[in-house]
C-alpha cells in the first residue's frame, strides 16, 4: 500500500523544475539556466513568448507550478513590475507552504534580496503603481507582498554582473 501511494505522489509531477523570471533575463541568464538543466535530462518548465495571453495560460502556468517538483525563481530589479511573475511567485509559496514542501530556489540576479524583503527601490516603485490600479487593501496586493518578503527571507543564490 505504501508503495501505491508513493507512486500516486510522484506521478502527480510532470516537471522537475518550474522556472519563473521577467523580461530581459529570458535571453541571457535564464535562457543558459534553462539549457543547462534541460542538457542534464531535467525536465524544465518555462512560459514561451509565443504562448497567447489569457485566463488559459495563467491556469496552465499555475497547474505547471504544482505539477513541478520545485521551483527556481530568478528575481531580478524589474520581477514586481509584472503582475503575471507576481502570481506565479504567490503559487510558488502556496506549494512551499501548504504541506507539498516543494522546494524553491530563489536567484537573486542583480538584485538586493532585502530590497525586495523590504519591498524598496524599484520594488517600491513598483508596487505602488499596482496599488494605484488594485488598491492599496487589494487581496493581490497583500498576497505578492507577502510572497516578495516570504522569498526574500530564503536562502537562495545572489548573482551580480560586473561590466
Amino acid at each position: 500500500m505504501a508503495d501505491h501511494d508513493a507512486e500516486s505522489s510522484s506521478s502527480h509531477f510532470i516537471y522537475d523544475v518550474f522556472l519563473s523570471f521577467r523580461g530581459f533575463t529570458r535571453y541571457e541568464f535564464t535562457d543558459r539556466l534553462y539549457h543547462a538543466l534541460c542538457k542534464r535530462g531535467i525536465t524544465t518548465f518555462r512560459d514561451d513568448e509565443n504562448l497567447r495571453v489569457g485566463d488559459r495560460i495563467r491556469d496552465t502556468l499555475l497547474e505547471a507550478i504544482e505539477r513541478s517538483r520545485m521551483s527556481i525563481a530568478v528575481l531580478c530589479k524589474d520581477y514586481a513590475s509584472s503582475t503575471w511573475c507576481l502570481d506565479e511567485l504567490v503559487q510558488i509559496m502556496k506549494c512551499w507552504n501548504n504541506g507539498k514542501n516543494q522546494p524553491i530556489l530563489p536567484i537573486f540576479y542583480q538584485v538586493e534580496p532585502s530590497d525586495m524583503r523590504r519591498q524598496r527601490n524599484q520594488y517600491e516603485k513598483d508596487m505602488m503603481k499596482h496599488e494605484d490600479r488594485y488598491g492599496k487593501d487589494s487581496h493581490d496586493i497583500k498576497a505578492w507582498r507577502s510572497a516578495l518578503r516570504e522569498v526574500a527571507n530564503l536562502s537562495g543564490v545572489t548573482c551580480t554582473v560586473k561590466r
